[in-house]
């Protein structure tokens, strides 16, 4: 065996743990902090969803489609409590010594999940809140053309909620991957994949441009493809979301082409554009399909073009998502 050959060897076990050893996944001073803060962060939610479940209409104004009959908003409310609940199972497994014995597949899972639908609200929440304070996107047009929703204040409590369990989140799990799996992206990112992979990158490439090309159209005031209520509630305001998920969709294809393309790039950043990316792209552009079936008024009913799309951002995410699962299956191997 060769000296470089016997230096990974003892790199790639030094950076494996004992599996549920002393202090395997005990939390510093740090991860203690951003451990209550995940889980203080979930309480709003939590109780908002609960208490709608229950009947109460806190936060809903009169008038709101989330008033009417029928099961979807229900079982929409149902499914995201889950969803919201499952982020205070992950900050145990990040801060609890069993943690570590947790199979890989049923955490990974989940954090994709949770990276790829909070990562936008990281992105363009922030962004609007600041486009408001500077007095761009007023939000009167798109107020006066909208049907009621939800109370402004909820969407402030909720989001802020989202910001701080992403934040908390990523503290916690980087530190929690690097003791699980260090190895996978150490150095730089190596041989280019078999040429099947590369197609697949090829794929992501085009369709994330795509996607794109679309959505900064419409971030930009283009009203090609949008019914006319979906026009006349325009506001640069909300633009910026739509800017936020053009970025990710490129990530998403820029991460594929550079895993499947390999090199002397370093691993760990290519691994995190191209995760952050086919998450956030695969996730939402999943959720906005979904939620397009909800609606029950012609008016908001989303258009064709916008079905392609949520469609086009989907498979974008999901084709970045296999070559990143092909690059990770590369590393263990090696």
């Amino acid at each position: 065996m060769t000296t470089r050959a016997v230096h990974r060897s003892e790199t790639t076990y030094t950076a494996r743990p004992p599996a549920g050893g002393p202090g395997a996944s005990r939390p510093g001073a740090v991860g203690r902090i951003l451990r209550a803060a995940a889980l203080a962060a979930t309480v709003p939610y939590l109780c908002l969803k609960g208490a709608w479940l229950a009947g109460s209409r806190i936060g809903i104004p009169d008038g709101s489609v989330l008033l009417e009959p029928g099961m979807f908003f229900k079982v929409a409310n149902a499914v995201t409590l889950v969803m919201d609940s499952a982020v205070i199972v992950l900050v145990l497994v990040f801060t609890r010594s069993w943690g570590i014995r947790v199979p890989t597949w049923l955490l990974t899972v989940p954090v994709f999940i949770a990276t790829g639908l909070l990562v936008p609200i990281v992105v363009a929440f922030p962004a609007q809140r600041l486009m408001a304070v500077a007095g761009v996107g007023s939000g009167a047009a798109a107020e006066a053309a909208k049907e009621p929703f939800l109370d402004p204040w909820v969407f402030n409590v909720v989001y802020s909620g989202f910001i701080v369990q992403a934040i908390a989140l990523a503290g916690l799990f980087v530190p929690y991957a690097r003791k699980r799996w260090g190895s996978r992206w150490q150095g730089v990112l190596g041989e280019r994949l078999p040429s099947p992979t590369g197609v697949v990158a090829g794929a992501a490439a085009v369709t994330a441009v795509a996607v794109a090309a679309v959505q900064l159209f419409w971030a930009f005031g283009g009203t090609a493809g949008l019914s006319a209520s979906q026009i006349a509630r325009f506001d640069p305001q909300t633009g910026a979301v739509s800017a936020t998920h053009a970025i990710c969709a490129l990530a998403a294809g820029a991460g594929a082409v550079n895993l499947a393309r390999g090199g002397a790039r370093r691993a760990r950043g290519a691994l995190a554009v191209a995760w952050t990316g086919s998450a956030a792209a695969a996730c939402w552009g999943l959720w906005l399909l979904i939620a397009s079936t909800g609606a029950t008024d012609p008016e908001e009913a989303v258009t064709l073009a916008m079905v392609l799309t949520y469609a086009g951002q989907m498979i974008t995410g999901l084709l970045a998502a296999v070559v990143l699962t092909r690059f990770l299956a590369s590393r263990r191997t090696a």
